[in-house]
């Protein structure tokens, strides 16, 4: 008797390999964007959202419209990786396969982000703005951004063959209150990454002074909460990996989550000390987004359906 392969478990190797270029070409854009934030050039194009400048091909006057214009296109050159993922997605597998639902999911994050990004252009709160907002905001976006990137992982690893995972038990209370925890840790990197950006201090002892300033700016009063955070964060990440690398399915991601873990913390300690250069925190940055794809790895693996 024939036994034929439910839609669950239904992969296409090419789908697979395209989900994860588009995932790698995520993580460069990710990482272009920090640059424009790093090096002021948020506010290059103005104003204008989504052309840069008010002429329809913009003039590269400045080196700072060249970046911004730089990271738009790379954008909406995503916008088209992501929709032929979709598409994708939907002619290679059945009605109801996971794969499906992560090309659905990573399309919507991808348009909200877009939303996003256009929102801190039109408002302003890009450059050398330094109001309360502009932290919400760019908290928001970060925190989207990490949900964009969960969702192509799922995508790349459900296209592999990889089964569904089960939303339920104590597990899964687990597994979601871990990734919230480093969510979370992410925002607060955001306020520190800009109060390193709009406030760099001479020397160690002088952004330790500005962050116990009580009339100090907000993002400066706020910085010191994310390397504790991570601190705390980053035990819990060696204890939670730990318990899973007993699982075959799980070790591979579980000891990449450790061995990332403990990158994080080091290069955190080494920004710190070095008065956060740009090198170290597009660094910093690249090895964020690869624990955090670990993790995402991680917790499928262990909710997966047997």
């Amino acid at each position: 008797m024939l036994k034929t392969e439910t839609p669950a478990r239904v992969s296409s190797r090419p789908f697979a390999r395209f989900a994860w270029a588009v995932l790698a070409y995520n993580l460069a854009v990710i990482l272009w964007g920090a640059f424009v934030r790093i090096s002021g050039s948020g506010a290059g194009c103005g104003n204008h959202w989504p052309l840069c400048g008010e002429n329809l091909s913009p003039t590269f006057d400045t080196l700072a419209k060249m970046i911004e214009f730089l990271h738009r296109a790379t954008s909406g050159i995503d916008l088209v990786l992501v929709g032929v993922l979709l598409v994708w997605a939907f002619r290679a597998f059945p009605r109801g396969h996971m794969a499906r639902l992560g090309a659905k999911l990573s399309t919507l994050f991808l348009l909200i982000e877009a939303v996003l990004g256009a929102f801190l252009v039109l408002l302003e709160h890009v450059a050398k703005d330094q109001s309360a907002a502009r932290g919400s905001w760019d908290a928001a976006h970060l925190m989207n951004t990490l949900t964009l990137v969960a969702c192509l992982t799922l995508t790349a690893w459900w296209g592999g063959g990889k089964p569904a995972v089960r939303l339920r038990g104590r597990e899964a209370w687990i597994a979601g209150a871990t990734l919230v925890s480093v969510m979370l840790l992410g925002a607060t990197g955001v306020i520190a990454a800009l109060a390193d950006t709009l406030f760099p201090a001479p020397s160690l002892a002088a952004g330790l002074a500005q962050d116990f300033d009580p009339a100090a700016n907000i993002f400066l009063r706020l910085r010191g909460l994310h390397p504790v955070l991570a601190a705390g964060v980053g035990t819990w990440l060696f204890v939670f990996a730990a318990g899973a690398i007993r699982l075959p399915t799980a070790r591979r991601a579980a000891r990449a989550v450790i061995a990332l873990a403990s990158a994080q913390l080091a290069l955190g300690l080494l920004n710190l000390l070095l008065l956060a250069p740009v090198w170290l925190q597009m660094l910093h940055l690249l090895a964020a987004d690869g624990l955090w794809i670990a993790l995402v790895l991680l917790c499928a693996a262990i909710l997966a359906e047997s």
